[in-house]
């Protein structure tokens, strides 16, 4: 009954975390601030600039240099965004099964399009997407319904008739509330802190593989 398979993009199809990290360490050094760990970074990866500037400055987005350091670490992220990412470990053997069984595949993550329309070409894909929804495509990002509805009009294929596979709550809830099954990857930014129990996903997977049984 799966028509489609649409993912979350860092954490889920993409090994961001590198260049995510490497330009928070670059600003914190800037500041005079400790650099954080890989470890740490990873734990709050899928969280974007805002997770991780509180991680690692304590600043949240509403102290009032919030705004002055999102921009400088956009800025940074800007000049290493593509020099270390990579698709994760069997992810393109995948969607390769995908496309061998008519199964159309998309994205839809929280990322700025300013760097989402120029990373996706350049990582390989054994196939190109049919459609990538960025953070500020639809003027609201998950966990709002909206890029979930638009991926779906894009590609013309119903939400029942969706799996939705990502790595963090927000993912789980933007999926599930739009109407499509939910997968929460293993593999993912998640926290030992999390409680993913909690999350409301339908299947829950260690390797890109297991997605198949969800089919």
């Amino acid at each position: 009954m799966i028509e489609a398979v649409l993912f979350d993009l860092d954490g889920t199809l993409a090994d961001t975390a590198l260049d995510l990290g490497g330009a928070l360490n670059t600003l914190l050094r800037r500041n005079g601030l400790p650099e954080k760990s890989m470890a740490e970074i990873r734990t709050v990866a899928s969280h974007g600039a805002g997770g991780l500037i509180l991680m690692g400055a304590g600043i949240g987005a509403d102290h009032p240099e919030y705004a002055r350091w999102r921009q400088e670490y956009l800025a940074e992220y800007e000049q290493c965004f593509d020099r270390e990412t990579v698709l994760f470990e069997g992810i393109n053997a995948l969607i390769g099964e995908l496309e061998r069984r008519g199964i159309k595949w998309g994205i839809i993550t929280n990322k700025p399009h300013t760097f989402t329309h120029r990373l996706v070409p350049k990582l390989g894909f054994a196939v190109e997407p049919a459609v990538v929804v960025s953070g500020d495509t639809c003027g609201e990002a998950k966990p709002s319904t909206k890029p979930m509805f638009y991926a779906c009009g894009k590609i013309g294929v119903n939400p029942e008739k969706c799996l939705y596979v990502g790595d963090a709550e927000r993912d789980m809830q933007a999926g599930r509330n739009a109407g499509m099954k939910t997968v929460l990857v293993d593999w993912g930014y998640i926290a030992a802190t999390d409680q993913t129990e909690t999350w409301p996903y339908d299947y829950r997977i260690g390797t890109p593989s297991e997605l198949l049984s969800c089919l």
